[in-house]
């Protein structure tokens, strides 16, 4: 299975080699991939945010605590979660399914009705930790995508989501910044390239009922 070797070969990337960059095609299919991640409903409840310019990069490294990988990567990439679901948000999708599937929008409506009403009385801070969560779910997607397409990755949840917000303008989109990964290609002194994956066995993993 080829998944299983790319996802043998991908690590945590802590060191990258800042002189070679990931290729456009190579970038427009990794985010092609995390566009088909799943999502609740098929919300897609986040937004990619591509950051490849160096001071920009710079400053994201000064609210990541210094990491390297902020300024040494090809680009990072920043998963960001809306901040709210609200009901015309849930429209536009509904006319978006109607227009793709060529069907009349009245068809689909219930169905808009449906998520709009799970919805009614959850508080902002429940919206905004679901919309967090689907976001994981498309780094999970990014990060196996990156690897079959041998570029390397580091997930990172070390920086400050309120300074990110800020530098790249998150906050008057509706969204905020939740997990990134910068992306590239692993230096060769990055030693962590060389350690061994430290894993569960398969059946200590899985429990089976």
């Amino acid at each position: 299975m080829e998944l299983l070797d790319a996802l043998r070969w991908r690590y945590a990337t802590k060191r990258f080699d800042p002189s070679k960059k990931v290729q456009q095609d190579d970038l427009r299919a990794l985010l092609e991939a995390v566009n088909l991640s799943a999502s609740s409903f098929g919300l897609q409840h986040y937004r990619i945010v591509v950051v490849e310019d160096p001071e920009t990069k710079q400053a994201l490294r000064a609210a990541s605590y210094d990491q390297a990988q902020l300024t040494e990567s090809s680009h990072v990439l920043v998963l960001a979660a809306k901040t709210d679901m609200t009901p015309a948000y849930v429209d536009d999708y509904m006319q978006r399914m109607a227009d793709t599937r060529g069907l009349p929008v009245d068809q689909v409506q219930g169905f808009g009705e449906y998520i709009k009403g799970t919805l009614t009385d959850k508080s902002t801070d429940f919206i905004i930790a679901w919309n967090k969560r689907q976001a994981y779910t498309g780094l999970g997607t990014l990060l196996a995508a990156a690897a079959e397409l041998r570029i390397d990755s580091c997930p990172m949840e070390g920086f400050q989501p309120e300074e990110y917000d800020r530098i790249l303008g998150l906050t008057e989109r509706g969204l905020t910044a939740t997990v990134i990964a910068p992306i590239g290609y692993r230096a060769a002194e990055d030693a962590t390239q060389t350690h061994k994956k430290v894993r569960l066995p398969l059946d200590e993993m899985v429990i089976t009922v």
